[in-house]
């Protein structure tokens, strides 16, 4: 996700940071760079002038020139920049005070609109709502059909009239059903085109003025890039839209759309999509994605998933067996069981401070077919070679490989990587010691200072960047 621009904002940076001294050309020669990386990640012109202007104003006044870690505090400025190019803060959808609660779908075909829509419903639903999706879409072949596959899929009840009707009367009839039915909240789901054109807007005027929306919600493809800024700057200008939905985000590497949807239009971003599978949406945080371009992480955001996915009784049987240094191979397939309701494996690493710079953290990856084998592997072993992986010999090896029917170089591979995924859970059991509850998870990371795991910048700006870092030395030498 946004792994272009990540690389080359970190690598700008990673410069600033080493230095212990910064003069105003150091400062340039890095804006230089994080501009040419902005307009690389396909960010509109004005607003890459504009951010690197406000970032060069910081970095060259007082707070940058008496801090004792100019570098760190350079990188926190452009982390605080960021973070207000995107929104400053997560902003929630506006609740009806009568039910129900109205939301309007629209967007270009082909933007996820209809899953989307689903992935909405969901969450609304495990958040105690009363869901009803309308089918408004007499347009696209099938369209009705896969919402109501998608409702099935989700226990979401789907309201339509068939393809032949007026889908501002089914938008009609569909709030009425969920005032008869008592449902909460009602997600319209409505029909797109190609391209914005002239039809398209007016049956979503005369849609909006008949069922009055609390929300009207954009739905656009963060691959885009500048594109999705121009559909969503038509649809804000006919509809007055109140907030947008980025859809397959963990495949945008560039960002463009992250970050200049906002600047651009004044739309605030509300939701993520990732993934084609149909789970909750994901609210959106721009301090968060910030932290994440940053190469800083997003634990908050891993807690969340965690708390919703994994189970609690098990998560802390595993950190007090990594706590006494009991973590064996069964316990790492069972880590892996355990991950894969979270995600992909390499969100999962991006959201964790500092583990992108372990070696050989890129390898840790798998698909459906790779994590069987890894389990065959597993199994194929004795208990007293899952339990104490150091009597792994060759032969042990070849022996488990036949066994397992996979080669000597895949056994080898998972040992290995059973290796670095003690090394990560543990620096991961340290972080969730110092997090706490998690109503204390914010601040904790907004004061963290981990050097060992390469996130010595600070969020916070009550404390000097790099404080503890030196404290910890200081106390090293006595």
């Amino acid at each position: 996700m946004l792994e272009g621009l990540a690389n080359s904002l970190q690598r700008a940076l990673a410069k600033l940071k080493a230095k212990g001294k910064l003069t105003e050309e150091d400062v340039q020669e890095a804006m230089r760079e994080v501009r040419l990386a902005l307009l690389a990640a396909d960010v509109n012109v004005k607003v890459v002038k504009d951010f690197v202007e406000r970032v060069r104003a910081r970095a060259i006044g007082q707070e940058v020139q008496q801090s004792l870690t100019p570098g760190q505090q350079v990188v926190k400025i452009v982390y605080e920049e960021l973070t207000e190019l995107m929104g400053g803060s997560q902003t929630r959808l506006r609740m009806a005070p009568h039910p129900p609660t109205v939301v309007m779908m629209v967007g270009l075909q082909g933007s996820g609109k209809t899953t989307t829509t689903a992935k909405l419903a969901l969450s609304f639903r495990r958040h105690q709502h009363r869901p009803l999706m309308v089918a408004a879409d007499v347009y696209r072949p099938a369209a009705i059909r896969q919402l109501e596959v998608l409702g099935r899929q989700i226990d979401v009840p789907v309201f339509s009239l068939g393809e032949g009707e007026d889908p501002v009367r089914i938008a009609e009839a569909g709030v009425a059903e969920a005032r008869r039915m008592g449902a909460d909240v009602v997600l319209i789901d409505t029909a797109g085109r190609t391209h914005v054109d002239e039809a398209l807007m007016q049956e979503l005027e005369r849609m909006q003025a008949q069922v009055h929306p609390d929300e009207v919600l954009l739905v656009v493809d963060a691959m885009m890039g500048q594109d999705a800024v121009h559909v969503a700057e038509a649809f804000h200008t006919r509809l007055g839209v109140t907030g947008v939905v980025l859809t397959k985000l963990d495949s945008d590497t560039r960002g463009g759309a992250a970050l200049t949807i906002r600047a651009v239009t004044g739309c605030p971003i509300k939701f993520v999509g990732m993934g084609e599978k149909i789970e909750p949406l994901e609210a959106f945080h721009p301090d968060r994605l910030a932290s994440r371009i940053l190469g800083m992480g997003d634990v908050l955001s891993l807690i969340e998933r965690a708390q919703q996915a994994v189970d609690e009784q098990t998560a802390k049987e595993m950190e007090q067996k990594l706590r006494q240094a009991r973590f064996t191979l069964d316990d790492f397939r069972q880590w892996l069981q355990q991950a894969q309701k979270l995600g992909p494996l390499d969100q999962l690493l991006s959201m964790i401070p500092g583990v992108n710079k372990l070696k050989g953290i890129e390898n840790l990856s798998w698909d459906d077919k790779r994590f069987k084998r890894m389990e065959a592997i597993i199994l194929s072993m004795t208990p007293e070679e899952r339990a104490n992986p150091d009597v792994m010999n060759a032969s042990r090896r070849r022996r488990v490989a036949n066994g397992s029917g996979v080669t000597v170089r895949e056994v080898n591979q998972l040992l290995n990587q059973f290796e670095q995924m003690q090394q990560m859970m543990k620096r991961f059991s340290g972080l969730g010691r110092r997090f706490g509850r998690r109503g204390a998870a914010l601040q904790a990371l907004k004061g963290l200072d981990l050097p060992d795991l390469g996130m010595s910048e600070p969020l916070s700006p009550s404390r000097h960047p790099g404080e503890g870092r030196r404290r910890s030395r200081k106390s090293k030498r006595r």
